[in-house]
């Protein structure tokens, strides 16, 4: 390798390793380690097609794929012998996935989803031309009922699809699935589809004590969970999981490569469901079960120092995500904090420590000191 190529690639390193450092607005888990993967980068495997079905390409992982999705099954209440999914490169694509698979069952169905919907949404709703409604939302970020039921009620003569928000992108809120069931049941609509976009909080759910209700079993039809996020992954990741009964709908068969195309891409990363399989392996539940409560133990300490040093900060139940007021551009930057309107946050990922937090909250003071003063 010349000298030119090498110094720019030590440069980006050297960034990284820095940035690792003061990453704490976005949900990705910096705390991981696959050096036990880096000889399987010397291959080309691709896990084209089905996991659940062979193929002629034999490099795949599509067994550990299979593993993987029978954990999240288990996870998320639903029956393996009745669980079908694959692991996606994120979470935009098992929205899509599972947006997909609403709009195949009811192709004239509205789809409702509230203001704090992760964006990801509405381009996916543009691409697949499905007829859409935003609901508004509460201050927390959960989803407003009284305004789903309404809007609901005015168009209860077409099969209704709900996007439930398991964790809402700048607030953490979860969406009560139970009231878009009740909601159905009370208009008498019987055709309709719960598609639950669990990013972060579905890693999160399954492992505290009082979770709210999720799962197939509280009225998911899909879900979308992420990978690079409460896990951890050095490449954006994640799952889509529906009903094996449903994905019949879309599949057709491949004879060049012999397998089924049941999912959105053809090549797909064989090296992601590598990673996940062997998080599990080498956390397994009771390894989530410490981390998660860790996290959660971590953002309680950060809303308690925001608060006691005159800050207000807050997050919902069960969330990573502390909300408080924007701090400047500079210290959002300096922290990667994610902004919107006058409001930031910070997420406690499993890399994101207590040492860390105190350190946020002192640049923010003393930002506040600073624009008090340049006020006088």
């Amino acid at each position: 390798m010349d000298t030119k190529t090498q110094d720019r690639l030590d440069g980006l390193l050297q960034d990284f390793d820095e940035l690792r450092d003061r990453q704490v607005g976005y949900p990705c888990n910096q705390d991981f380690d696959y050096s036990a993967l880096l000889p399987f980068l010397s291959y080309c495997p691709n896990n084209v097609g089905d996991p659940f079905h062979d193929s002629n390409f034999l490099s795949n992982t599509h067994d550990m794929e299979r593993e993987v999705i029978n954990r999240f099954a288990d996870m998320m209440h639903l029956p393996q012998d009745d669980a079908w999914g694959y692991v996606t490169s994120g979470g935009t694509e098992g929205n899509m996935y599972g947006l997909y698979m609403g709009r195949e069952m009811f192709p004239d169905g509205v789809v409702y989803f509230s203001q704090d919907t992760h964006y990801s949404v509405v381009k996916i709703l543009r691409v697949l031309k499905a007829r859409n409604i935003m609901i508004k939302s509460q201050d927390n970020g959960e989803i407003d009922y009284d305004d789903l039921y309404e809007t609901v009620r005015i168009n209860r003569d077409v099969p209704a699809v709900f996007i439930a928000n398991i964790g809402t992108t700048m607030k953490g809120a979860i969406d009560d699935v139970s009231r878009f069931r009740e909601i159905a049941d009370d208009l008498a609509i019987t055709n309709y589809y719960i598609h639950a976009d669990a990013a972060l909080s579905g890693m999160i759910l399954p492992f505290v004590d009082d979770p709210q209700p999720f799962g197939f079993d509280a009225g998911f039809d899909s879900v979308a969970v992420s990978g690079h996020k409460m896990i951890g992954s050095p490449m954006p990741c994640g799952v889509a999981l529906t009903r094996r009964d449903y994905v019949g709908r879309v599949a057709r068969s491949i004879e060049y490569v012999g397998v089924l195309d049941t999912t959105l891409t053809g090549s797909r990363n064989a090296i992601t469901p590598m990673m996940l399989w062997y998080a599990f392996q080498q956390q397994g539940p009771d390894g989530f079960r410490r981390i998660v409560n860790d996290c959660i133990e971590v953002a309680e300490y950060a809303v308690t120092r925001f608060n006691d040093s005159g800050i207000p900060a807050w997050r919902n139940k069960n969330s990573v995500t502390v909300v408080f007021p924007k701090p400047s551009p500079e210290i959002i930057r300096k922290w990667q904090l994610a902004p919107y309107e006058d409001i930031a946050h910070l997420i406690t990922m499993p890399h994101v420590t207590r040492e860390k937090i105190d350190l946020v909250i002192d640049d923010c003071l003393r930002d506040l000191q600073a624009s008090s003063k340049s006020g006088e």
